[in-house]
């Protein structure tokens, strides 16, 4: 009779050990070293069924998000975040003629994600590149120009009007 053969060790998946731990049983009798009060200590809001709090909550003071004045305006929501890049980390990496852009950077390992990218001046720069990027300050624009780069900056696309 053929011995069944065995499945090399690769094929043997299972958790590592200490993995999977057995849920605690509570509430169950002074033997199960778990009874009475089931671990929630005596008394009190938290020891009983159902007796949850929310964010913020003071043990039923008036919060503290409630006795401020919550007034005016904040740009929060509608802030630009860029993702920045360095002339100089620019310059290390480009060839004169390339262009640099969003998918050039990310390829390149600059930059990471969709968010829209910003050049900002700080490094040495003396390459002829194509600038094509979101935002650039001005003395970043200022010496790519000077060392013979061109720079385009997209227009914004217009909000909805109200």
């Amino acid at each position: 009779m053929a011995e069944a053969a065995k499945a090399p060790a690769d094929f043997n998946l299972h958790a590592p050990e200490g993995a999977n731990k057995r849920r605690r049983i509570l509430g169950r009798g002074q033997g199960s070293g778990r009874g009475t009060t089931a671990g929630k200590g005596n008394k009190g809001q938290k020891s009983r069924s159902g007796g949850k709090t929310y964010v913020g909550f003071e043990g039923g003071q008036m919060p503290l998000y409630r006795r401020l004045a919550h007034r005016g305006f904040s740009n929060h929501p509608f802030k630009k975040e860029y993702q920045v890049v360095n002339l100089g980390a620019i310059d290390e990496r480009y060839v004169d003629g390339e262009t640099v852009d969003s998918a050039s950077l990310i390829r390149k390992g600059l930059v990471k994600g969709a968010k829209p990218v910003k050049i900002l001046a700080d490094g040495d720069f003396s390459r002829k590149l194509t600038f094509n990027v979101a935002a650039i300050s001005a003395s970043a624009k200022e010496k790519a120009e000077k060392a013979g780069s061109t720079v385009s900056i997209p227009a914004a696309p217009a909000g909805p009007k109200k």
